[in-house]
């Protein structure tokens, strides 16, 4: 890889950072061709993106993002993949699925929403993370409930009223 085409990958991979706030760094090394292929496919099908990176690289474009990283530089060693994807546990659920048939992909450590995640260990953790619409949908939830009462209630007075008009 020349100069040119290293500072042309950073810049992409700096671009792709700064376009998502979730990033998943795993290993997936040691896959078969088929089982490449089924993640590949899942991913895809969940709109995760998934990449193999040249650690240095990587390593570079995180330098050179406005994101705080922390710690995650320091899981870039031997072969490295990461997930993008606009939902926080999406890729997670997909690590956590391939892993009940096989130790890979690894997972190194996450970038969510500016908080730092390293390894494999915090998998479960960032499976059941709630993404934006499930948080959203329990708050309109637990919103409309007490009006749910309240109008019930309501109603229920009025044909009580409508009731006792009735036999008068």
């Amino acid at each position: 890889m020349t100069r040119e085409e290293k500072s042309i990958a950073i810049e992409e991979l700096t671009a792709q950072l700064a376009g998502t706030n979730i990033v998943y760094i795993a290993d997936i090394s040691g896959l078969n061709a088929d089982t490449t292929s089924k993640l590949r496919r899942a991913c895809f099908k969940a709109n995760i993106k998934l990449e193999v990176v040249k650690n240095t690289l990587l390593v570079k474009a995180m330098a050179a993002s406005e994101n705080e990283y922390g710690d995650l530089p320091s899981v870039l060693t031997g072969n490295s993949a990461i997930f993008t994807s606009e939902i926080a546990n999406a890729p997670g659920k997909i690590i956590k699925d391939f892993r009940k048939k096989s130790t890979k992909p690894l997972l190194k450590g996450a970038y969510i929403n500016a908080e730092v995640y390293i390894g494999d260990d915090q998998l479960d953790a960032l499976a059941t993370i709630k993404s934006r619409e499930e948080l959203i949908g329990e708050i309109i939830g637990l919103l409309q409930s007490p009006a749910q009462r309240v109008i019930s209630a309501l109603q229920n007075q009025f044909a009580k009223e409508e009731a006792v008009e009735e036999e008068a």
